[in-house]
């Protein structure tokens, strides 16, 4: 049994080898295909965001889905009508150039039409010494006009479930918001565009943003998968042939 050890350990060792440069490899081209697949979707916004401005009167709250995804979102569309304050949500814990705050959205009845729309209006500083306060945004009541991109509902950050109500939320349902309301809305919503206004900031995020990071990290993880194999071949292949262990008599 001992003279078969050696073998064992030789071939225990290449499994692991070829395990772990499998898996850095396709760790790395996991991470390529995320730069892929962000900088296809920047290219696509761009290219929707060129076309021609709607309006808002076009909006169906009953539109096909698909054509909502495939010829509307991300175009460029400008309201006109009325907010609805009394319906405003703070959404916490977003983030805009790394400082927390909220997203603030309200809904947006469009002139001349039932439908209302949602409207990502910016983000905004919250207190560090009361997380309840509501921080000062300006509330018009005047008929005004907003221009901005559709872009889908907001996304769900983790929570620990159960019915949200109260103008801070950690999320925002779109069914449950739609039956608190009573208002017909869309489910996606519009991300208001143009300088800081109404004490609201609009640097919105770029989606392209962290290509770059993609890159870095499938380099390291090809760099890592490079090490394990040149590892395995000085230590089983060229160290033994260069060292050989004196035979036994």
């Amino acid at each position: 049994m001992t003279e078969k050890t050696p073998g064992r350990q030789r071939w225990l060792l290449l499994a692991l080898a070829v395990l772990s440069v499998g898996l850095t490899c396709s760790l790395g081209f996991w991470q390529l295909g995320r730069a892929a697949e962000k900088t296809a979707l920047h290219q696509a916004r761009s290219q929707q965001a060129e076309k021609p401005v709607l309006h808002g009167q076009s909006l169906k709250v009953d539109a096909d889905p698909s054509d909502v995804q495939n010829n509307w979102m991300h175009r460029r569309m400008v309201l006109v009508g009325h907010w609805q304050h009394q319906h405003t949500v703070y959404l916490e814990n977003r983030q805009m150039n790394a400082k927390p705050g909220f997203f603030v959205l309200t809904p947006f009845k469009l002139e001349g039409s039932e439908i209302s729309l949602v409207v990502q209006r910016g983000w905004v500083q919250r207190s560090f010494t009361d997380r309840t306060a509501l921080p000062p945004v300006e509330q018009s009541k005047e008929r005004v006009e907003v221009l901005g991109n559709l872009a889908p509902w907001p996304s769900r950050l983790y929570d620990f479930g159960g019915e949200e109500k109260g103008p801070i939320r950690q999320n925002l349902d779109w069914q449950a918001f739609k039956q608190e309301t009573g208002l017909d809305l869309p489910k996606f919503t519009l991300l208001q565009s143009g300088a800081a206004s109404e004490g609201l900031l609009r640097e919105w995020p770029v989606v392209a943003s962290g290509v770059e990071k993609h890159h870095g990290y499938a380099f390291q993880w090809f760099g890592l998968s490079a090490l394990i194999a040149l590892l395995y071949v000085w230590f089983q292949i060229v160290q033994p042939r260069r060292f050989p262990k004196s035979l036994k008599p």
